[in-house]
């Protein structure tokens, strides 16, 4: 299990971290714009972009079969939602945004860690790997749940946002294991 003292000086440190503030300052820009917010296919492919990396190009046909109108009525509806059991909340959330054609519970987690950073984060097999100490490739709804649950933990200890702690975290594991 990772520990906050690890992270404490990964805040700032993946490759990615200035990408990634852009990213979530564009995002939050659109949310202050946009009642009801919503992201458009162009919008989210950047999060596809960003999150997919190399992998990329291994969905983006079943992707393109998204229309327009989908991504703007799955996403509308998942930053609408607005309940008082948490998880309930995540459920539907997620729901939502994987009724959408190639995108699985990791690409969701990041969609929702990008336009909700400070409830949010992504899971990958790196942050669960340095959480949990196992490998794990394919991750569910559970998962997700137990990853966030971990990363909100840590993240209040840090007092950093569950997006920026999930950052770090991938960066501590990254450091750990250069060829994974």
């Amino acid at each position: 299990m990772v520990t906050a003292e690890e992270l404490r000086d990964l805040r700032t440190a993946a490759s990615d971290w200035e990408n990634t503030e852009t990213l979530k300052a564009t995002l939050a820009r659109l949310k202050a714009e946009r009642s009801p917010f919503y992201l458009s296919s162009a919008e989210i492919d950047r999060i596809f972009v960003w999150k997919l990396g190399s992998q990329y190009d291994r969905g983006k046909a079943f992707r393109d079969t998204n229309s327009e109108a989908a991504y703007r009525i799955a996403t509308t509806a998942a930053f609408s939602v607005c309940e008082s059991d948490s998880d309930r909340e995540l459920e539907l959330k997620v729901g939502f945004l994987t009724a959408l054609r190639g995108v699985g519970v990791p690409v969701a987690s990041a969609v929702l860690a990008l336009v909700e950073p400070d409830r949010f984060c992504v899971i990958d097999f790196r942050g669960w790997r340095a959480v949990f100490g196992n490998k794990r490739d394919v991750f569910g709804l559970q998962q997700y749940k137990e990853y966030l649950h971990e990363v909100r933990n840590l993240a209040a200890e840090l007092g950093w946002s569950p997006q920026e702690t999930d950052l770090a975290i991938w960066e501590l594991d990254k450091r750990r294991n250069p060829a994974a």
